[in-house]
C-alpha cells in the first residue's frame, strides 16, 4: 500500500525540479473553509518554494493579511460562509490593487453567475484539482507562463 502524502510530496518535487523552484520572496495567502483543501494547497505551494499563510474564512483572511509583509497571490475558495471569495479579493485589493487571485471552486457555474468577468490578474481552478494544475495556474498568474524565472530575483517586487 502506498502512502498518499509521500506520493504527493514526490509529485511536487518532481514537477518543481523540472520547472524550477519559485522565487523565495513570493508569498501566497490560502483561504478555504474546508481544512483539507487548505492543507493540500498549502503543502503543494510550500513544497514548491512559496511562502504561505492560511485562513479558514474571509474575515480571518483579512486579519492574517494585515500581519503579512507582502502578498503576491490570494488563493481562495469562491463559496464560503461569512464572505464570498470575490468579496474577500475586493477588500484585500483596496490595500494592494496589484494582488493576483486564483479562485478555487467546486461551483464554477455559480462563479460566473455572481462574477460575470474575471479580471486580468484573476483565474479560476475547479476543485478538486491536481498538483500539476494548481502549480501551473499559480505559475501562469505570477509569471505569465508555465515556466518560472530561473533566477529568484525575477519574481521579486
Amino acid at each position: 500500500m502506498t502512502n498518499p502524502a509521500g506520493s504527493m510530496i514526490s509529485l511536487v518535487k518532481n514537477f518543481v525540479s523540472r520547472k524550477g523552484a519559485a522565487p523565495v520572496s513570493l508569498s501566497v495567502l490560502i483561504v478555504d473553509d474546508e481544512e483539507a483543501i487548505c492543507r493540500f494547497v498549502e503543502r503543494v505551494l510550500s513544497d514548491a518554494g512559496y511562502k504561505t499563510a492560511m485562513a479558514g474564512s474571509g474575515p480571518e483572511a483579512i486579519e492574517v493579511a494585515a500581519k503579512l509583509e507582502s502578498m503576491d497571490l490570494l488563493v481562495t475558495d469562491v463559496m464560503m460562509p461569512k464572505m464570498l471569495g470575490d468579496e474577500l479579493a475586493r477588500r484585500l485589493r483596496q490595500d494592494q490593487p496589484s494582488l493576483k487571485v486564483l479562485y478555487l471552486t467546486g461551483y464554477s457555474d455559480s462563479l460566473f453567475k455572481e462574477k460575470v468577468t474575471l479580471w486580468e490578474d484573476e483565474a479560476y481552478l475547479d476543485k478538486p484539482c491536481t498538483i500539476k494544475s494548481l502549480l501551473q495556474a499559480v505559475s501562469i498568474l505570477l509569471f505569465g507562463s508555465l515556466e518560472k524565472p530561473a533566477a529568484a530575483g525575477l519574481g521579486a517586487r
